[in-house]
């Protein structure tokens, strides 16, 4: 009885997700509570249901860009981009030596924080040859920070008057994962919005030198470099929506579908966030991974107020 009625829940909120019921943070609240409630019976699921939908989101916000606006975006974060990247490495490296703690963990986390969370972790993995029970745990702390940044950054945009322009570029550099930042910035504004996807999705590009660069540390050879082809598809769609190739009804309608996908996203990424997992992590990986983005947040603030 019990487990029909956690799978009757759990599709209920889906619906409600779905519907535009909800919005970003009470999406993921509802999430996390649910897996702490009923121990998400569709995990596996979830996860790769996760992998796919945010993909798919991005990709139909793409319809409500221009390009020339785009550009002008990418051109606008690019060195903040570069800066960030570099900083978050480097201190990144140094404190893994510090804290003596696991140098794939914490490459792993720093490679996170550096671009783009879960995504960065799952194409760096492979190459440096992590264990399954070190991407678990690199992702677990990722996703757990994601959460308190989907709730934290509005909340501090709004307090210091952020502009949606000064919002959505922070929020791009300084919050891990794509689903978090979008997740942020929709409740913000459109304009915050449309600035943070554009320049998180230029900065999942640099997965590219990252994971050479990690060959190298790692001196790791022959390993498949992944390389995240749906951005080529948010591109196109922005050029669909740009020479007007589809009714402007259809590109509404596909931009506000994109975005109660994003929510049921959110759901899932809530659902498969597991207390016991963290518990067992430890504190000194939590520590790395708190402090890297404390100051990628703080030196990404500075730098755009300034």
């Amino acid at each position: 009885m019990k487990d029909i009625s956690s799978k009757t829940i759990y599709f209920l909120i889906v619906a409600i997700a779905l519907l535009g019921f909800i919005n970003s943070p009470t999406a993921l609240i509802l999430g996390f509570a649910y897996a702490i409630i009923f121990n998400n019976p569709f995990k596996e699921y979830s996860h790769k249901a996760i992998h796919y939908f945010l993909k798919i989101s991005v990709v139909g916000l793409g319809f409500g860009m221009f390009i020339k606006e785009t550009l002008e975006t990418s051109k606008e974060g690019l060195t903040l981009t570069i800066y960030s990247i570099i900083l978050t490495v480097t201190i990144g490296l140094l404190l893994t030596r510090l804290f003596k703690i696991d140098v794939k963990l914490g490459h792993l986390i720093t490679s996170g924080t550096a671009i783009c969370g879960g995504s960065a972790i799952a194409a760096i993995s492979p190459v440096i040859k992590a264990k399954s029970k070190t991407i678990s745990i690199a992702l677990g702390i990722v996703f757990l920070l994601n959460s308190i940044a989907l709730f934290v950054f509005p909340a501090v945009g709004h307090f210091l008057h952020l502009t949606q322009e000064q919002f959505g570029l922070w929020c791009a550099i300084a919050i891990h994962d794509t689903s978090s930042v979008v997740g942020a910035a929709l409740g913000y504004g459109e304009e915050a919005l449309r600035i943070a996807t554009t320049v998180k999705l230029s900065r999942t590009l640099w997965i590219i030198p990252l994971s050479i660069f990690s060959m190298f540390l790692f001196k790791t050879k022959g390993e498949r470099i992944k390389i995240p082809y749906f951005i080529f598809l948010f591109m196109l769609a922005i050029i669909i929506n740009s020479y007007h190739i589809l009714p402007e009804a259809t590109t509404n309608f596909i931009v506000l579908m994109s975005k109660r996908l994003l929510l049921l996203t959110l759901f899932l990424v809530g659902s498969t966030i597991s207390i016991k997992d963290l518990k067992s992590t430890g504190t000194k990986p939590i520590i790395l991974a708190l402090t890297l983005w404390v100051c990628i947040s703080i030196f990404s603030l500075v730098y755009i107020l300034n």
